[in-house]
């Protein structure tokens, strides 16, 4: 605690980052802000069975996302997912489209192109969704319509305040990447995971000490031990590993000689890092857009991909995860680059020659590390889902693992970390002094 504190101490005598720290905190406080402004003819108060509606599922990721903006039917509703999912999708266009693979080789020009092409994306999308929210609004809670109105009159503006909402929540992202501190789309998904947290935890405690069958105290340690667990294993995924694991580094990546220092070749067990959760979540949302958030009329198939507890469910999901890390890591890591830049640098793997057979080893390391790594992350994934075989709340079960833990854990690991670097800079000590601090190998809400 006396460490925390002084830290503090240090990040307020130095001015750049007491600038950075306070403006971050207006951003996210004008976000949280908006969370609740409900949008312009809808009553708060007769919101019940959107509310009930949001309270399990896969609609309640979508509220957890938005910090409760989606169920409080605010301005801010759609959160910041629509430009996550346009970001996804461009990703996948930039692998795919050699015109998007010369703009991405273009360097900042091209990145710059290919963010307004995402912005424009991300507009269309939520031409698409504020409508789907707006038609389930209609059913689920007419009444919420002030007297006067009309659905019809009111569907085209609220569409354009929904829309201009979820825009203006990427610019307050954008603003706090650039004035403030950590990235600035990942820490608005963060404070909305974050705002849940106490609720969620106050719904848990109550349930364990009230319910007959609860379990009381002792599972309510059990809980949190296995929480613990998770969330170093969750550390673990995010920061990556430099190398395998000695007893297998000889058998499976073997060791280069270049300048006649040792290294490892630059494999790693998670090599698609949390983009396979990513991916895999952003598709399990699709039956949501085709039944437009309504489960009563859909088949047993779309019922069970909309409950997030399902068997069915998360045998896609853990599928889903498998298939894209094969494919992630596919696209990321080229044998063949690898093998040449061995060879230009005059490293060889002993026993290998080089050049195609060095690519077709290091080819063969990365099919055996990459099972092990996806079926590593598939475990995280559904762990919300197997926390609920111990009667967790689903509320607090969504801390357990899943794309909601992974995000907390890489946005506190990379804010902490801009912090320190702009202590040490100024040599202040920091809160991982003690520690061997590692960049963050591209942990973000996309």
């Amino acid at each position: 605690m006396k460490k925390f504190i002084e830290t503090l101490k240090n990040c307020w005598k130095v001015e750049d980052l007491r600038m950075r720290l306070l403006i971050t905190i207006l951003f996210v406080a004008i976000y949280r802000f908006g969370s609740f402004v409900v949008l312009p003819g809808i009553n708060p108060a007769n919101l019940e069975r959107l509310q009930q509606q949001t309270a399990g599922g896969l609609m309640s990721l979508l509220d957890m996302f938005s910090g409760g903006a989606f169920s409080n039917a605010s301005i801010f509703a759609l959160g910041i997912m629509p430009y996550i999912s346009a970001s996804i999708v461009m990703q996948l266009v930039a692998i795919a489209v050699p015109s998007f693979q010369k703009m991405q080789r273009e360097g900042a020009s091209g990145q710059k192109k290919i963010a307004q092409y995402t912005r424009y994306l991300t507009v269309g999308i939520l031409l698409f969704q504020a409508p789907s929210y707006l038609m389930n609004l209609k059913v689920t809670s007419a009444s919420a319509l002030a007297t006067g109105i009309s659905w019809a009159e009111f569907m085209i503006p609220a569409t354009i305040i929904l829309a201009a909402g979820s825009m203006f929540i990427l610019w307050l992202g954008e603003r706090i990447t650039d004035k403030g501190v950590g990235n600035g789309i990942s820490m608005i998904i963060m404070i909305g995971i974050i705002a849940r947290l106490p609720q969620a935890f106050i719904q848990e405690v109550t349930s364990r000490f009230t319910a007959i069958s609860g379990g009381g105290l002792v599972m309510f340690i059990v809980e949190i031990i296995i929480l613990y667990a998770v969330v170093c294993a969750a550390i673990l995924l995010t920061q990556g590993t430099r190398k395998v694991p000695v007893e297998y580094a000889k058998k499976l990546v073997g060791n280069t000689q270049v300048g006649g220092a040792r290294q490892y070749i630059p494999l790693k067990l998670f090599a698609a890092n949390v983009m396979p959760i990513i991916f895999a979540q952003a598709l399990m949302f699709i039956p949501l857009a085709i039944v437009q958030y309504q489960s009563d009329s859909a088949g047993w198939f779309t019922r069970n991909m909309l409950d997030n507890r399902s068997l069915m469910y998360n045998i896609v999901y853990v599928i889903l995860i498998v298939a894209f890390t094969y494919f992630y890591t596919a696209i990321t890591l080229n044998p063949t680059q690898m093998a040449e830049d061995m060879k230009r640098n005059n490293g060889f793997i002993p026993g290998v020659k080089p050049g195609v057979d060095t690519a077709n080893y290091i080819e063969e390391i990365m099919s055996r590390l990459t099972l092990p790594g996806s079926l590593f992350i598939a475990f995280i994934a559904i762990m919300p889902a197997l926390a609920s075989l111990l009667d967790v709340q689903q509320a607090f079960s969504q801390f357990f693992g899943g794309t909601s833990l992974l995000i907390l854990v890489g946005v506190v690991i990379d804010t902490i970390q801009q912090i320190q670097s702009h202590l040490m800079m100024r040599h202040y000590d920091g809160l991982l002094t003690s520690g061997r601090t590692r960049p963050q190998n591209g942990v973000s809400a996309y």
